[in-house]
């Protein structure tokens, strides 16, 4: 079903799927950004840090959040045109190898734009881990199509 700026209510709510996060992906984000902490790359010194053993970078929670969104549900392919941004971006506990992550949204708030032709949609996205523990938080804008 295609969903325009008129099919989203303030209010809505859209769940994802789970994924477990690997040790190969944290290898493979803390490579691709060039991350330098021991606790991103090494179990033994990352036990003599607070988390007590080796996390993800925070950076990976969000691009993680991001794919899972994609898989909701929420945004249709035709109607969908651009992220606007991510704002209040909240990292509010470590992401650890073996943790399967889901992301709860909720529609906050819908504005037109002067372009009658599309519209924008807020929400607010809460990640949690396996325990129902919030790992992150983020509000972000979306430009989405219009019936017109």
């Amino acid at each position: 079903m295609t969903r325009y700026w008129e099919d989203y209510n303030v209010g809505d709510k859209f769940k994802t799927p789970g994924r477990t996060i690997t040790e190969s992906m944290i290898n493979l984000m803390v490579s691709l950004g060039g991350y330098t902490q021991p606790f991103f790359l090494d179990e033994e010194e990352a036990k003599k840090t607070i988390f007590g053993g080796r996390i993800a970078p925070g950076r990976m929670t969000i691009f993680m959040m991001g794919g899972l969104e994609e898989q909701s549900g929420m945004w249709d392919e035709e109607t969908m045109m651009a992220l606007m941004g991510i704002d209040k971006i909240r990292i509010k506990a470590p992401l650890r190898p073996g943790d399967t992550i889901r992301v709860e949204m909720e529609i906050t708030e819908k504005r037109e734009t002067s372009r009658l032709d599309r519209g924008i949609i807020i929400h607010k996205s809460v990640c949690k881990n396996q325990k129902g523990e919030e790992v992150a938080e983020t509000e972000a804008a979306h430009l989405v199509k219009r019936r017109g």
